[in-house]
């Protein structure tokens, strides 16, 4: 059994593919972790999700975490595209790959789905979140938006029992997570931009095995798609 964690998906639906399928050739009997933001941006918000629903139906052990865009894309589907905010080119992409006129028309399938996804989620050995938690609370646990949100914080292994803590939600070069990774960094982000394939330093899918702390590196597969760069 090998357990796998990986993040910021963002609608790149066949590089997500590639990457289980092939890279990581996952069988029913490991577990792969995916720490939220599977919506938005990218091409394919909506293959995304049904790969997932896919997997979980032939009994993988696929387990999904809730990030910003997901709530996101949750919050827009009841309340309209104002608590979204998305840029024009990123709405029709939404669009596009639900079938829909507008975000309110979201299935009731997905928002099922993007409903029943945790904040976060402890190991035996790790804490999972997407963004991670404001260490200076008495209680990092009660604070959702820092879950879904934070960035530049200064961890404190004493809140986390000292398990090690993994995350996205800000892109990071892919060097400096295989650097991470190799140094055996007590945080590590897994954010290496997948979505943004026009940066040089962005682009990639990775995965990592918590057990062995190999690193796996998955291409972009979705492109082109109009995305904007990110600085």
């Amino acid at each position: 059994m090998a357990r796998y964690a990986l993040t910021d998906v963002h609608g790149c639906a066949q590089t997500l593919k590639a990457m289980v399928l092939e890279q990581l050739s996952l069988q029913k009997t490991d577990e792969l972790y995916i720490l939220g933001d599977l919506v938005n941006k990218g091409p394919d918000s909506k293959g995304v999700i049904d790969f997932i629903v896919h997997l979980q139906k032939q009994h993988y052990k696929v387990h999904c975490l809730r990030g910003n865009h997901d709530q996101m894309l949750l919050k827009a589907a009841s309340k309209g595209d104002a608590a979204l905010n998305p840029t024009s080119i990123e709405k029709e992409l939404l669009l596009q790959s639900f079938g829909i006129r507008d975000l309110e028309h979201l299935p009731s399938k997905y928002k099922a789905f993007l409903k029943e996804l945790p904040y976060y989620l402890e190991l035996p050995d790790y804490f999972l979140v997407h963004a991670g938690f404001d260490f200076k609370q008495a209680d990092i646990f009660k604070d959702k938006e820092a879950m879904l949100n934070i960035r530049g914080y200064k961890p404190d292994p004493g809140k986390l029992n000292n398990k090690r803590l993994l995350h996205g939600h800000t892109p990071t070069a892919l060097h400096t997570i295989k650097k991470a990774v190799a140094h055996s960094n007590y945080q590590v982000n897994l954010d290496a931009g997948c979505v943004y394939y026009k940066n040089a330093s962005y682009g990639n899918l990775v995965a990592l095995d918590l057990d062995s702390q190999e690193l796996f590196v998955q291409p972009n597969q979705d492109r082109p798609y109009p995305v904007a760069r990110k600085s």
